[in-house]
């Protein structure tokens, strides 16, 4: 037998396979012992029923006769001396006693088969109770007696012994113990053929699944196990299994992306310092000059910066370890210092910036960093993509959601708007979409991902609305208490 494991590290006898060969081999040994085990006993003790009846039956027979017809000697001699003789199997004997243990009628041939004293000194200690002895000759008895009233009324107490040769009812269960022991050897060779046969059959799924994680790669995540005809608990795991694949290669495909963005947004900045520096050094320039190329690289150093602060902030918040500072934030304060800090720029571009703030006080247990870094992302690019004329408004309010009382912060304009098509997207890192004027106006397409970051951090969720010509909404909910 050759025991296939799937890891050639793994000894035999630790494999799958091995293992439930092992248990359906037991199982079925085990029941294959117990049934013919059983069916031993059943068949003994029905076999010794039927035999302590017959002589139950002997006894009432002998009983009658010498109760209802104590002179009918005939009868008697028929039942004692004749009937037995008369039977080529399962022969009985019977003896007559009288008060005196004299023998009065006795089946020829009984005092050759059994020792009559030693019957006679057993059957007085268990008068009516069959019980078993052996013969002269090693054979097997059944034997039994009791006292009989001779005549009605009873005019003396006669004693009738029986006993009845099992020797083939013995034959019968030694035949029956070496089948028994046959079909435990076959068992015991068949039961680990079949149990393998089923045990490879059962694994063969999990095998195919093992060879296609085997086949899977950073650069193959592709491959997919197919679950029809998979037992239901198998075909679930092989499910659970694609959907694992599907997000490692969505992630895979993802991080390629960021990968990308990263080398072109950090290029950008990089090159410009570069070719900065390249023109000033080609000639001699004035001191004016001089200072343009070192502002003009200081602008692009600080925007390098930004760009590296946004990416590390972006880690820092996905590790498992990070967590919020919070404290008790007057978000309608909060709100207020916001808008002061944007509304130079705002009025710079012809914007009206102001708050629509609740007349209840709205107090929340929050980080007060980083919900002013994600109120002013969203501040910032309201400003930036919205036309002079136009408006945005900081709103705070009060609700109720699934998990209790919660803090609801608008920030609505009445900008460009965002497309359709692009409202899933523009959570994802790096997305612009307009990325033209996204990398003239400086902005690396960060700015909602950050917020979506600080949003899970706070246990809460953001939600963007859009129409195309007529603005933008953005509204952030937060738990009003942190979690106990």
């Amino acid at each position: 037998m050759s025991w296939n494991a799937t890891s050639s590290a793994a000894p035999w006898w630790r494999t799958l396979a091995f293992r439930l060969t092992a248990s359906y081999a037991l199982a079925g040994l085990c029941l294959v012992f117990l049934a013919t085990v059983s069916l031993y006993f059943v068949l003994r003790s029905e076999l010794e029923k039927s035999i302590d009846l017959f002589l139950a039956d002997k006894l009432h027979v002998v009983r009658t006769l010498l109760r209802e017809r104590p002179e009918d000697w005939d009868a008697l001699r028929e039942e004692i001396e004749l009937e037995s003789a008369a039977r080529r199997y399962q022969q009985f004997y019977i003896r007559l006693l009288d008060e005196r243990d004299t023998p009065l009628l006795t089946t020829p041939g009984m005092a050759d088969q059994l020792d009559l004293s030693q019957l006679a000194s057993q059957i007085q200690s268990r008068p009516d109770h069959p019980f078993s002895m052996n013969g002269t000759h090693g054979q097997s008895f059944r034997v039994t007696g009791a006292p009989a009233e001779v005549g009605s009324p009873s005019t003396r107490t006669d004693t009738i012994e029986i006993a009845i040769d099992v020797s083939q009812s013995d034959a019968l269960l030694a035949r029956y113990r070496r089948w028994f022991f046959a079909i435990l050897l076959g068992a015991f060779a068949i039961f680990p053929l079949i149990g393998y046969r089923v045990a490879r059959h059962g694994i063969r799924p999990v095998e195919e699944i093992a060879n296609t994680a085997r086949h899977i790669s950073s650069t193959n995540l592709r491959e997919r196990i197919l679950p029809e005809g998979y037992p239901f608990e198998l075909a679930s795991l092989a499910d659970t299994f694609n959907k694992m694949l599907d997000r490692l290669e969505e992630s895979f495909e993802q991080i390629s992306r960021f990968s990308a963005d990263i080398a072109h947004d950090l290029r950008t900045p990089v090159n410009n310092i570069r070719g900065e520096a390249e023109v000033a050094l080609a000639r001699a320039r004035t001191v004016d000059e001089y200072r343009d190329v070192l502002g003009s690289c200081l602008e692009e150093a600080v925007r390098l910066s930004h760009l590296i602060s946004d990416l590390l902030f972006l880690a820092h918040a996905e590790s498992p370890l990070s967590h919020v500072h919070r404290e008790q934030v007057n978000v309608a304060e909060m709100l207020d210092g916001v808008r002061e800090y944007y509304e130079a720029s705002a009025e710079d571009g012809g914007i009206s910036l102001t708050t629509a703030i609740a007349p209840e006080p709205v107090i929340a247990e929050l980080d007060r960093t980083l919900l002013q870094r994600a109120v002013g992302n969203l501040v910032s690019n309201a400003v930036a993509h919205t036309p002079a004329g136009g408006s945005i408004v900081l709103g705070t309010a009060l609700g109720t959601g699934a998990d209790g009382s919660t803090v609801r912060i608008e920030v609505s304009d009445t900008g460009e708007g965002i497309p359709p098509e692009a409202l899933p997207k523009v959570f994802d890192r790096f997305y612009r979409v307009d990325a033209s004027r996204s990398q003239a106006s400086g902005g690396s397409g960060l700015g909602l991902s950050i917020v979506q970051s600080i949003m899970l951090l706070h246990g809460g969720n953001v939600e963007i609305t859009s129409q195309v010509g007529q603005g933008t909404r953005v509204t952030l909910r937060l738990p009003v208490s942190g979690p106990r």
